[in-house]
């Protein structure tokens, strides 16, 4: 929508502050774009300075400046405007609009405007829609608030909606950080319906084709250093297709040669995934490289996968303690207790470790060696060999925490969830 003086169909106004948790779970990253603020308040100059250095927004060219509506058309009589403008101004209805009518005289045609006022009117909200106001947003609002705003604007444009990530790693080598993230995979799609592809990016040692008894001749790797050819054509011809709702990019599982990846590469594969399926599951190598540092990071969600012994608790600590540095305005990570109950060892309570990461622990998987070799050995998931088994329920439990369910009824598939919560919406009303 550009800023100029198209009339637009009426739409309901907003209804104050889009609370802060929904955001985080609805704000993806945005892509290369420019985005100049203009604030009144110190309270909203503070809060677009922190959407200006979250991990969603690091590829913008962001910029905050005081001065308001007044402040914007000045610069822009001698500057040319970015892709969005961000205002915010305290001034009456009146005086917005008379303000914003000045400001179409400098504004370029397909720049986008988003306001953030104060004052919650329906007729103030329905005449800004009229002159071209892209979104109103009423104050006070959060960091992300105002990244989903503008990645609102960004996907209603480009005509689609990203896919979230959810990165899985392991505080230790040998924890169960694929297994788990395999099985979570599965669930996903079986249980929730949800359409999902597992990327293997351990390449050279990857169990995804084993633990799904799949070989496919192509997958990461050849995406990954694909270079000029890669789009999403190409991307889709890549992915195995293991269900109807269940994609797999594949480890080659070679040691042909060496993988020394290139953080722009993996961040271009990952980036064409999202936008074919709503959910990718990242399966990454235990190791700390720079690649692996900023795919983990940038992630949507992330799930830690621990053993309850003091290494892993040693380094489930660290890693926390820098998410918490470098994702301030996202969820905590997700942390699974793997491999608990495993005779003869000395093991931490689940309690006690996730008091000392100061994160609640989702779920704790017992240690059932027979249980995991048999479907390992027959490429199965724990689900496929004995569905009711305890972490088949565990695998399950985890899917709706990441996916926002945790109201699904435990043990319930997902479509029989979807049907048990329209009969009870059904007796409420």
């Amino acid at each position: 929508m550009s800023f100029a003086y198209d009339q637009q169909p009426e739409a309901e106004a907003p209804q104050g502050e889009t609370p802060q948790g929904d955001a985080v779970e609805n704000a993806g990253v945005l892509p290369r774009i420019s985005i100049q603020a203009f604030c009144e308040t110190q309270a909203i100059a503070d809060t677009l300075q922190q959407a200006r250095t979250d991990r969603r927004a690091s590829r913008t060219q962001m910029s905050v400046h005081m001065g308001g509506v007044a402040a914007a058309i000045e610069f822009y009589e001698e500057a040319p405007t970015p892709n969005i403008i961000i205002l915010e101004s305290q001034g009456s209805g009146e005086q917005l609009l008379a303000e914003l009518d000045r400001l179409a005289d400098v504004c370029d045609a397909d720049t986008q405007v988003i306001v953030i006022g104060h004052n919650n009117d329906v007729l103030l909200y329905r005449q800004l829609m009229s002159r071209g106001v892209s979104e109103y947003l009423v104050a006070p609002i959060g960091p992300v608030d105002a990244i989903a705003s503008v990645g609102r604007l960004v996907s209603s444009e480009e005509g689609k909606q990203l896919g979230r990530t959810v990165a899985f790693l392991g505080a230790k080598g040998g924890v169960g950080a694929s297994t788990v993230a395999h099985n979570f995979a599965w669930s996903m799609s079986q249980d929730l319906l949800k359409t999902v592809t597992i990327a293997d990016f351990d390449l050279p040692f990857g169990t995804a084709g084993l633990d799904f008894n799949q070989d496919p001749a192509q997958g990461l790797a050849d995406a990954i250093f694909a270079g000029d050819r890669l789009d999403e054509s190409y991307i889709d011809r890549l992915l195995w297709k293991c269900t109807d709702r269940l994609s797999l990019f594949a480890a080659p599982s070679t040691l042909e040669r060496d993988y020394d990846l290139e953080y722009e590469a993996v961040e271009s594969v990952i980036d064409h995934v999202r936008g074919l399926v709503p959910f990718t599951v990242l399966d990454l190598p235990h190791q700390w490289t720079t690649w692996t540092h900023k795919t983990v990071t940038s992630a949507d969600d992330i799930v830690l996968v621990a053993s309850p012994d003091l290494g892993n608790l040693r380094n489930a600590k660290n890693m926390v303690d820098l998410l918490k540095q470098h994702r301030r305005n996202d969820r905590p990570p997700f942390l699974v207790l793997n491999q608990v109950g495993v005779p003869k060892r000395p093991e931490i309570a689940s309690q006690e470790f996730a008091e000392a990461l100061e994160i609640p622990c989702t779920v704790e998987i017992g240690f059932d060696p027979q249980l995991f070799g048999m479907a390992a050995n027959n490429g199965q998931m724990i689900a496929e060999a004995q569905a009711n088994a305890k972490p088949a329920e565990a695998f399950r439990q985890l899917a709706r925490a990441v996916a926002g369910h945790n109201d699904a009824p435990a043990g319930a598939n997902g479509l029989i969830a979807q049907l048990m919560a329209r009969f009870t919406r059904g007796g409420d009303s």
